[in-house]
C-alpha cells in the first residue's frame, strides 16, 4: 500500500472513531466519575410573593378632632413661669406633648401671640414679657419655641395651630408698656382700657394691615396647621369698667367720609371684613393651612330659644353666626362651658343650634371647660358632652379642652377621658374643601418571614408628603388597625393574635389633612 492510501484509510478510521464517540448512545456511557453533587436544601422563603395589586374591604379608619389650648397670656399654662432657662421651657413643652399623645390627643393650640408680641422670631413683634420677663428679650440660650413647637408636635402626629389675639395689645400681667410694647409703637389707635390693659382700633386700617403681615409671616415662616383665633374682638364690657370702647377717632373720621352705618354695625363690618381678608390670605399662601375661630358659645340670647346669657353679637361686635354662614372658617369652635343640664346655656342646644348655621359643613368642634365647669364630677360631665357631641356632629366630630391644665392637673380627668372615649389614636377629619399640592402615591409594601413574626416595610415615593401611616393587619377574618408616625416605616407583626392567623398585610398614607392615599395589601401565607 502506498502512502497515499494508507493516509486516505487513516483518515477513514479517525472520522470513524470520532462519529462514535459523539453518537448520544455513547454520551450516556462515561468511565469518568464526577464527584457527587451537594445534597439540596429546601429552605423558608423570606420574601412573600403576592400579587401586584391585591385587593380587599379594609374598615374605616375613626376620626374625631382632639384638641388642647395651651395658654401662655399671663403664664397660664406655658412656659409656667417667666424665669424659666431655655431647656426648662422645652422639658416642660415635652411634657405636655408626651402627654397629649400617651392619652390619644391629635392637635394642640399653642397661643403664640398673646398681646401684640411673639413666642416666636418675628420681624414685626418683640419678644413676649411671657416668655423671657422682659418685652423685646430673647431666650438663652437662644432656640426659636415656634419651631421646637412644631417639630416636637410633628413628631407625635400631634397638630399645631398657632392661637394669636388680633387686637389685645398689652396684657395688665405683662410687665411695664416699654418703648418696644406695641402699644407705644402704634399709639395714636390703641387705648388704655379701666382694667389696665390696652386694646388696638379694630377699625383702623393700619392696625388690620399690621395683624395682617404677623398671621402672613407665621403662615410662611413655619411649618403650622392651623391659624387660631379666640373671643377677644371688641374687648368684653368689664374690661373697661362697663364704659363704651373710646373709638371716637375713627368713628369720627369714618361718618365724616359718608359711612353711614349705626356705630355698632360699623364695628361688626370691621370685624367681619378683617375675618374674610384673614381666611382669604392663609389660603392663598397655603391652601391647606386651616383657620379657626373659637367665639364666645352664645350668638345672641334667645338664639335657640330659651338661651341666656352674655351677647357677642352686641358686646364684643362680633357677629360669628355670619363668618360660620359665609364659610370664612374651616373650623368654628364655639366655647360652650356649661353643663348638659344647664338651663340657661344647654350645651347640646347650643351645640345643635350652631350645626343649623354650618352651611358650607366646615368643621364644628365645640370648646369644652375641661378646667372649670360648674359641676360635682367634672370628668364625668366632660365624656358626657363629648358624647353628645359624637351624636350630635356625627362623621365629623370632636373638641377643644380649656385648657391642657385640666389634663396635667387631674390624673382622674386624663385616665376618664382615656378608659371611656378616647382609647384609641384616631385621624383629624378630613377637609374636602382644602387642597394639597400633590396627591399621595400607594405606598410601597414589603414583607419578609422571619420564622417566628412577619416583618413589614414600607415608604412612599411622595414621603415629604406623609403626616402619618395607617397599618392595617387581619386575622382570620379580623382587621386590627394602627396609627404610625410618619418616621415609623417597618414593624415586625405577630403571626397570631386570638387564636387566629395573621392573613393579610396593607398600609396606607395619610397627609396634613387627613387624606388617604391609595393602600397597599399583600396576603400572607
Amino acid at each position: 500500500m502506498n502512502h497515499k492510501r494508507q493516509f486516505q484509510f487513516f483518515w477513514l478510521i479517525l472520522i470513524s472513531v470520532l462519529i462514535y464517540n459523539c453518537s448520544p448512545q455513547k454520551k450516556q456511557v462515561s468511565k469518568i466519575k464526577t464527584p457527587p453533587s451537594k445534597p439540596v436544601i429546601k429552605s423558608v422563603p423570606t420574601n412573600i410573593k403576592v400579587e401586584d395589586n391585591y385587593r380587599v374591604d379594609l374598615p374605616a379608619i375613626n376620626r374625631e378632632f382632639r384638641g388642647a389650648w395651651i395658654a401662655s397670656v399671663a403664664n397660664i399654662n406655658w412656659p409656667s413661669r417667666t424665669n424659666l432657662t431655655s431647656e426648662q421651657q422645652r422639658s416642660e413643652a415635652i411634657e405636655m406633648l408626651n402627654m397629649l399623645q400617651n392619652n390619644n390627643f391629635n392637635a394642640v393650640i399653642l397661643q403664640v401671640r398673646p398681646s401684640g408680641d411673639a413666642l416666636y422670631k418675628s420681624s414685626n413683634e418683640p419678644w413676649s414679657y411671657f416668655l423671657t420677663g422682659e418685652i423685646g428679650r430673647e431666650p438663652y440660650p437662644y432656640y426659636d419655641p415656634l419651631e421646637f413647637w412644631v417639630e416636637e408636635a410633628h413628631k407625635r402626629g400631634i397638630e399645631l395651630h398657632v392661637w394669636l389675639n388680633p387686637y389685645r395689645a398689652h396684657h395688665s400681667n405683662g410687665g411695664k408698656v416699654t418703648s418696644q410694647s406695641l402699644a407705644n409703637k402704634f399709639s395714636d389707635v390703641t387705648y388704655r382700657l379701666r382694667n389696665g390693659m390696652y386694646w388696638f382700633d379694630p377699625a383702623s386700617l393700619v392696625i388690620q394691615d399690621h395683624v395682617s403681615k404677623v398671621v402672613n409671616e407665621l403662615v410662611k415662616k413655619y411649618d403650622i396647621d392651623a391659624v387660631h383665633f379666640d373671643d377677644y374682638f371688641y374687648p368684653y364690657a368689664t374690661y373697661n369698667g362697663g364704659a363704651d370702647f373710646p373709638d371716637s377717632k375713627t368713628w369720627n373720621a369714618y361718618r365724616n367720609a359718608g359711612g353711614n352705618l349705626t356705630r355698632a354695625d360699623w364695628r361688626r363690618d370691621n370685624v367681619n371684613r378683617f375675618v374674610e381678608r384673614i381666611y382669604k390670605e392663609i389660603k392663598n399662601e397655603k391652601n391647606y393651612v386651616k383657620f379657626g375661630i373659637s367665639p364666645f358659645g352664645i350668638w345672641k340670647p334667645d338664639y335657640p330659644t330659651g338661651i341666656k346669657g352674655s351677647s357677642q353679637y352686641d358686646e364684643l361686635y362680633a357677629d360669628a353666626k355670619l363668618w360660620l354662614n359665609k364659610g370664612w372658617v374651616d373650623y368654628f369652635a364655639p366655647q360652650l362651658y356649661w353643663p348638659v343640664n344647664s338651663t340657661g346655656q344647654s350645651f347640646p342646644r347650643l351645640l345643635e343650634w350652631w350645626k343649623t348655621e354650618n352651611n358650607f359643613n366646615r368643621h364644628l368642634w365645640p370648646g369644652l371647660n375641661t378646667v372649670e365647669i360648674k359641676v360635682s364630677d367634672k370628668p364625668s360631665e366632660i365624656v358626657n358632652q363629648i358624647e353628645f357631641s359624637r351624636q350630635i356632629l356625627k362623621d365629623d366630630t370632636g373638641e377643644i379642652h380649656w385648657s391642657i391644665a385640666g389634663l396635667t392637673k387631674s390624673y382622674s380627668m386624663q385616665n376618664t377621658l382615656k378608659t371611656r372615649v378616647y382609647q384609641d389614636k384616631v385621624l383629624i377629619p378630613r377637609s374636602p374643601w382644602l387642597k394639597t399640592n400633590k396627591e399621595l402615591s400607594q405606598p410601597k409594601l414589603n414583607l419578609k418571614n422571619n420564622g417566628g413574626n412577619i416583618s413589614a416595610t414600607w415608604n412612599s415615593s411622595n414621603g415629604e408628603k406623609v403626616f402619618q401611616w395607617v397599618l392595617f393587619t387581619k386575622y382570620g377574618n379580623e382587621w386590627r388597625t394602627q396609627i404610625l408616625n410618619a418616621d415609623i416605616q417597618n414593624m415586625e407583626i405577630i403571626k397570631f393574635y386570638n387564636g387566629k392567623n395573621l392573613n393579610t398585610v396593607a398600609i396606607k398614607a395619610i397627609d396634613r389633612l387627613g387624606n388617604e392615599s391609595d393602600y397597599k395589601a399583600e396576603k400572607v401565607k
